[in-house]
């Protein structure tokens, strides 16, 4: 289990602090409530008493902490709290150090690369006047640059770090307090949300030039290929092993053997529809143990097209990434890039021979919290012409990349062997320049890689430049992960979760923490309302008269389970107010009867796959053991919570 690292300092309770315990005993609910309890968040330097009015043991800054009664010493509201909801009743907190916790949302910092630093306003106003703002970046120029001159910028309390902030290593809060919507002249629905953030000063200053330089001698890059195998795939597989023995050759020469190691996954499809296929997927050659270029092809020397057709014209491609991001240890490399070469579209989720009922999303989530670039070349053969425009639907989807804000899908058409080598060759060779500047220690000027599109002559190949750019953005991940960068140390403030200037670029990614017991209904609510889906998909008036009845049983809000006049799935009261609470759109709660009842049979079965691959995905989150995470010193582990992507919700 997670350890989490505490933002205020890193004091432990001890159990002289600990109250007697109380299995009875339960927190207070929050005003209009059945199943939310109150908590709250302590501000710097709060104290634990053992009676109210006393003074006590100071807490980690942001432990969380549920409210079991209230209570008035003089002018003074002091709150008698326990760090989980099972009767565990630790001691008394002054409410002035407090701040109320009513969702348990919480944001993470998006990669810097790419668009403008995150602010830390102390008005709403200040956030919502730059969004309005005609030009914003006219007015957000100048308080930037007061900034890195350490010029005082009264309206800012603080701005994010200028590296990213890894939460997966150095978890940390960034509560939402509450939310607006703010939608601009340019046409975005934009959030501007009230946070509190605080963290440990950094014990010494950011590195400068030198310092990153240094730190830069330890970066290295991990370039894993994940090739279909199927029976078609013959000449490109061999063009692959060419291009890779071409790199080796030259990483060799210029001495970088320990910078660049490269890995081979192959796929195919569920060996149970074909036994012939002789595997789904396969690990060819780890990147971890592969010793040079003769040893990578010695490894793929037996990797040769399949001898039989698959049952369908999508393969495993999902599998065969998940391969990939799960067998490779991605901890060793600075830089982590896996590319997808296939001619076909992949098995989606809920299609029974996929072995990893997931889609697109939920892979490009797991890759990203490895901080894995995917690539797809795909090869838009003429056998294949019908699955292609579905096929690059897909992969668009899958190679999104949050540090670009652009997927990295580059087709080959008509799937032209000596197109797709140039391709192959320029990838690689231009991830290998990356590795070379970044290990020198030296800034990409230089480069033809860096070179503008006016002095070239011609449009600069997008593979080469999306490359240059992505290197840049995972060295600023690198360097944030050396430096051990936290948050900036500011507790409560306004921002906003897009670029002020772009506000098409996130700039936050919204988690909610979930418990274990929350997990698990939500996974139960889900199954049930899939169930009545598909009784739906026969009979579209059964659907919503099954989850009536079922509300009725479930009895989390008595008032909404008595009406039968409800129509949409969000006022039945079958959720969790965890989730109904939420200032996001939900799409299951939205859907309505007629909706349902208004789309045809291929609709609804997408909607139902879509229910599908998220509880396939809460599996995943519950047998996850080293993400579930403690928000309290002392707390049950029943508490524990998991940061899901909101995304990952219904």
């Amino acid at each position: 289990m997670k350890t989490r690292v505490w933002l205020g300092g890193f004091l432990c309770l001890t159990a002289a602090t600990m109250g007697a315990h109380a299995a009875d005993q339960k927190p207070l609910l929050q005003e209009g409530k059945h199943s939310l309890y109150q908590r709250v968040l302590t501000y710097p330097g709060c104290q634990l008493a053992p009676k109210a009015g006393e003074a006590g043991k100071e807490q980690p800054a942001f432990s969380r902490f549920y409210v079991y009664q209230r209570s008035k010493q003089g002018q003074d509201e002091w709150l008698q709290v326990g760090p989980d909801s099972f009767g565990h009743v630790s001691g008394w907190l002054k409410a002035a150090c407090t701040v109320d916790w009513k969702m348990q949302l919480t944001l993470a910092f998006t990669n810097p690369a790419g668009r403008h630093p995150m602010l830390f306003f102390r008005d709403k106003s200040d956030v919502e006047s730059l969004l309005n703002n005609p030009k914003p970046a006219a007015a957000l120029d100048p308080l930037l640059a007061n900034l890195k001159s350490n010029k005082p910028v009264p309206q800012v309390l603080a701005k994010e770090p200028d590296y990213m902030v890894d939460q997966q290593k150095n978890f940390y809060l960034l509560p939402v307090l509450g939310s607006d919507d703010v939608f601009t002249d340019s046409g975005f629905q934009v959030r501007v949300l009230n946070v509190a953030s605080v963290s440990e000063k950094a014990p010494e200053k950011a590195a400068k030039a030198a310092d990153e330089k240094n730190m830069m001698k330890g970066f290295s890059a991990s370039v894993v290929f994940v090739i279909d195998s199927t029976i078609s795939m013959g000449p490109y597989i061999d063009r692959t092993k060419e291009a890779i023995d071409k790199i080796y050759q030259r990483i060799e020469k210029e001495h970088l053997q320990d910078q660049v190691k490269f890995g081979l996954v192959a796929f195919r499809s569920n060996v149970k529809a074909v036994p012939g296929l002789e595997y789904d997927s396969k690990m060819y050659v780890d990147p971890n143990t592969v010793k040079d270029g003769k040893d990578f092809l010695a490894k793929v020397h037996d990797l040769k097209q399949a001898t039989v057709s698959s049952s369908k014209v999508e393969e495993d491609a999902y599998g065969g990434v998940m391969t990939a991001l799960d067998k490779v240890d991605w901890t060793q490399f600075g830089a982590r890039y896996v590319i997808l070469i296939t001619d076909a579209g992949a098995l989606e989720g809920g299609d029974n021979l996929s072995s990893t009922h997931l889609d697109a999303a939920q892979v490009r989530q797991e890759a990203a919290y490895r901080g894995v670039a995917l690539y797809t070349l795909h090869l838009k053969t003429p056998s294949g012409k019908k699955n292609h425009a579905a096929a690059e639907a897909q992969y668009q989807d899958l190679t999104l990349n949050p540090f670009l804000h652009k997927p990295l899908y580059y087709p080959i058409d008509s799937g032209d062997v000596n197109n797709f080598g140039a391709m192959v060759d320029s990838l690689a060779n231009a991830i290998t320049g990356q590795i070379k500047t970044a290990w020198s220690g030296e800034e990409t000027a230089g480069s033809a890689l860096g070179a503008s599109e006016e002095y070239a002559g011609k449009k600069a190949d997008p593979l080469l430049s999306d490359a240059d750019k992505l290197s840049k953005a995972m060295r600023l991940a690198y360097l944030g992960e050396k430096q051990g960068t936290q948050a900036p140390p500011v507790f409560k403030s306004w921002i906003s979760d897009r670029d002020l200037v772009n506000q098409n670029i996130p700039a936050t990614e919204v988690r909610v923490l979930l418990t274990k017991s929350e997990l698990s209904d939500l996974s139960d609510v889900m199954k049930k309302i899939v169930n009545a889906a598909n009784e739906g998909l026969i009979s579209p008036d059964d659907m919503f008269a099954s989850l009536r009845s079922l509300a009725a049983t479930m009895g989390n809000d008595p008032n909404q389970a008595k009406s039968k006049n409800a129509t949409r799935l969000g006022e039945l009261g079958l959720l969790g107010e965890y989730i109904e609470g939420l200032p996001y759109l939900s799409e299951v709660l939205s859907l309505d009867e007629e909706t349902w009842k208004s789309w045809d049979g291929l609709e609804q079965e997408r909607f139902i796959r879509r229910l599908n691959t998220k509880l396939n995905y809460y599996q995943r989150y519950n047998q996850d053991v080293d993400r579930w995470i403690s928000l309290a010193p002392d707390s049950d582990p029943r508490d524990n919570v998991y940061p899901v992507p909101l995304e990952n919700l219904p």
